[in-house]
């Protein structure tokens, strides 16, 4: 069996701790006897048949009827699936949902259905390339679906083809893809890699429009997220589920099929990376040399193309399907049982390593604004219960926060850092005074739709995901960032670890105690 993830008081003897640092990583020294590190449990074993797991799942479904029982000629089905947003890093081919979709379109052949679309789950993320949509569905349904239009990527900014279901008993509107709102069937191919997705989320903000999302992705209701990987603790997930009622009182039928992977991330020659730092061979102490070394040596531009070209051995720990909300459960049962640490109480400060990656920059840079998102929105996100850090504390994280934004996938980000926090950092103020401009800008309306761009009001989705970890650190403390760069987010820079430790003696004392969030290996810390 696996081991568990476990909390590791530090003490003298405590070897140096790995810390991400962009397309990096350092080695730091927590002071002793105040600090622990909480260290993700170790990858779950994966499905030794996965190809009939799937199937298996397809015809024994959760409170619904088998899947060849819901196909017949004339209807109208539709097959919808995360997009590239999902798995981080991108999984080995065949990725899962290549190996749901065949088995759905295997099916619907046999059940002579020929009205098939296939529609990529997009929300306000930008559209796919041709060459991540052959990654994760692959040739065979690319070159069959795409060439005649029947593969295509959701659009939540053309009016043609949005519906609008109706309104939860709170009034907010359930807009979404219209195809997929007249459909006789929907059914959902998702990878769920952390709590916070799948169940109703997958179809209310994969396939929504502004409109729609903005009814939850706001600052109000991620302010009154308290984590997002806890759905009955967060008002974005409340909204969501809402929504998913009316969908399923008033919209089509949906058969959700959801998957769980493990958290073995990374190949050689980066294994060493999942490793507690005191077990690592002499070899993984030499990968790690050479690894930083020739990472120092290197253009940005060229480390990012390293990393963002693995490919994660990841396995999968399950399948289901049926019903969305008794698939969901059982989905959750799945991730918690790979990702919780039980952690006693918090601490003053809360130390993170950010990656090279995150959900908003598969190929590409990872701005100063997805910095922060990573930081306060996901990792600081990263427990149920309480936080790791006590209200008021601080926040460390390092990064190297420098000011590069990719010039086709994330133009708003652009002038959202120039402009937008260039006035506040507020989420509220920012959404009253900013929001509707850049939502509804003609240009970046149209590089959403025609080319490769996030929606014009992603930045701000982007920073509000922050937003309950802004308001609940005291000070946040960047460690080898851009100081121009990190001041502009309303951070603090420190040139070191210990200058951040000095810095925050002035909100926590002189002897904080101390949580280090082990990444990689994703975890959810238990907190009591």
């Amino acid at each position: 069996m696996p081991r568990p993830g476990f909390v590791l008081d530090v003490d003298r003897s405590t070897p140096p701790t790995l810390f991400w640092r962009g397309e990096g990583f350092s080695l730091e020294r927590l002071p002793a006897d105040r600090s622990r590190i909480i260290y993700p449990p170790e990858p779950l074993a994966g499905l030794d048949d996965l190809d009939g797991e799937i199937r298996n799942a397809l015809l024994n479904p959760l409170d619904m009827d088998p899947l060849p029982e819901l196909l017949t000629p004339g209807m109208k089905l539709t097959i919808c699936f995360d997009d590239a947003s999902l798995s981080l890093p991108k999984m080995q081919r065949p990725d899962n949902r290549q190996r749901i979709v065949e088995a759905v379109l295997d099916m619907a052949a046999a059940a002579g259905v020929d009205d098939v679309h296939i529609i990529a789950a997009l929300g306000l993320h930008r559209r796919m390339h041709e060459y991540e949509l052959r990654h994760v569905l692959g040739d065979r349904v690319v070159d069959a679906f795409l060439p005649r239009g029947f593969l295509y990527q959701h659009d939540a900014e053309d009016p043609d083809n949005l519906a609008v279901i109706g309104h939860t008993d709170e009034g907010e509107i359930l807009e979404i893809n219209k195809r997929a709102a007249e459909s006789d069937l929907v059914v959902y191919a998702n990878v769920n890699q952390v709590a916070m997705d799948g169940g109703w989320k997958s179809l209310t903000t994969g396939l929504a429009s502004y409109k729609c999302l903005s009814e939850h992705h706001n600052p109000a209701s991620l302010q009154n997220t308290r984590s997002l990987m806890d759905r009955h603790h967060s008002a974005l997930h409340k909204s969501i589920w809402r929504m998913g009622k009316l969908l399923r009182d008033s919209g089509p039928k949906i058969f959700q099929v959801e998957t769980t992977i493990n958290t073995e991330a990374f190949p050689a020659p980066f294994e060493f990376l999942a490793k507690r730092e005191w077990e690592w061979t002499a070899k993984d102490r030499g990968l790690f040399l050479a690894s930083s070394k020739s990472l120092n040596k290197l253009p940005n531009r060229t480390k990012r193309k390293i990393f963002h070209n693995i490919e994660a051995p990841y396995r999968t720990t399950s399948v289901q399907a049926g019903f969305t909300e008794t698939v969901h459960e059982r989905t959750l049962e799945n991730v918690h049982a790979q990702h919780l640490v039980e952690v006693e109480g918090q601490t003053d400060i809360l130390t993170m390593g950010i990656p090279f990656i995150s959900p908003y920059n598969p190929e590409s840079i990872m701005n100063p604004i997805l910095v922060m998102c990573m930081g306060l929105g996901y990792l600081f996100n990263m427990y149920r219960g309480k936080p790791l850090v006590r209200e008021g504390g601080v926040v460390i994280m390092t990064h190297p926060t420098y000011e590069e934004f990719h010039p086709v996938h994330h133009p708003s980000y652009i002038d959202f850092f120039d402009e937008v926090l260039a006035d506040t950092t507020d989420p509220a103020e920012m959404s009253t005074k900013w929001e509707k401009k850049y939502a509804e800008d003609e240009w970046y309306r149209h590089l959403y739709r025609t080319s490769y761009a996030y929606h014009g009001v992603h930045p701000f989705y982007a920073w509000y995901w922050g937003a309950h970890g802004q308001q609940h650190a005291g000070k946040v403390i960047i460690v080898g960032g851009y100081p121009e760069a990190v001041r502009r987010l309303g951070f603090t820079p420190a040139s070191t670890m210990n200058d951040a430790l000095e810095i925050a003696s002035d909100t926590v004392g002189r002897s904080p105690t101390i949580s280090h969030l082990h990444v990689p290996g994703v975890l959810v810390a238990d907190v009591k």
